[in-house]
């Protein structure tokens, strides 16, 4: 997949080496030159430029891109008119970064809805939710362990725990099953979780539903795939 990443601070620049190691194509775009020289090694392309210039921002393979991530953080201005310039380029896919109120009520006029906390949200989370779309979080336990939350799986709509029999398939443990639900708060869409509980083996998966996983990655990949 092809991300292309405004900002190239602490947070843009681990989130763009990490997309790279997973083997995405990565695209690191800044103002300032020492910070595209240090990355230009370790990712896929960089590119220095003001962010904020349509004309120059038009030139980068906008189209192409599977998202567009505004990594943006010191400044706010250059933040808000990097992602309104992406919004009016017709950039499929755009998500923001927020470090305010204010900031976050500007991206919901501009029907952003999906925006990142960096105090909140570690650029390894993200990059593992961009690297597979049916991750909706994901926590690392230990280097071989992690707890995935991904959409249920379509194959396995409908049926229990009992009858998937994930743990002897794929070595993975379902903790609990959660449901998703779209809320106002202060003005913002957001999404809510709510754990059904324990999981037990009569548990039903439906469609829509999130399953939390405990086990390594690579067996929580072959599980989603």
């Amino acid at each position: 997949m092809k991300y292309i990443i405004f900002g190239l601070g602490s947070f843009g620049k681990s989130l763009a080496i990490r997309l790279t190691e997973l083997g995405h194509e990565t695209i690191g775009v800044d103002n300032n030159m020492q910070k595209v020289e240090q990355l230009k090694d370790r990712i896929t392309h960089t590119v220095c430029m003001d962010c904020t210039d349509k004309n120059a921002v038009s030139s980068l393979p906008l189209k192409d891109a599977d998202s567009a991530i505004v990594a943006i953080g010191e400044d706010e201005g250059a933040s808000l008119l990097t992602t309104a310039l992406l919004k009016q380029l017709g950039v499929k896919k755009i998500i923001g970064r927020v470090v305010s109120d204010l900031q976050k009520t500007v991206l919901e006029a501009m029907q952003i809805e999906e925006y990142i906390l960096p105090e909140e949200e570690s650029a390894e989370r993200l990059a593992m939710r961009l690297d597979n779309s049916g991750i909706v979080d994901s926590f690392k336990i230990s280097e071989k362990y992690s707890i995935i939350e991904t959409r249920v799986p379509q194959r396995y709509v409908g049926m229990s725990l009992a009858e998937a029999d994930l743990t002897n398939r794929y070595n993975v443990i379902v903790l609990t099953v959660l449901t998703l639900s779209k809320q106002s708060e202060n003005g913002l869409a957001k999404i809510f979780k709510r754990a059904s509980g324990i999981a037990t083996p009569t548990t039903i998966m439906h469609e829509d539903e999130v399953l939390v996983l405990f086990g390594s990655l690579n067996d929580i990949e072959k599980l989603m795939h």
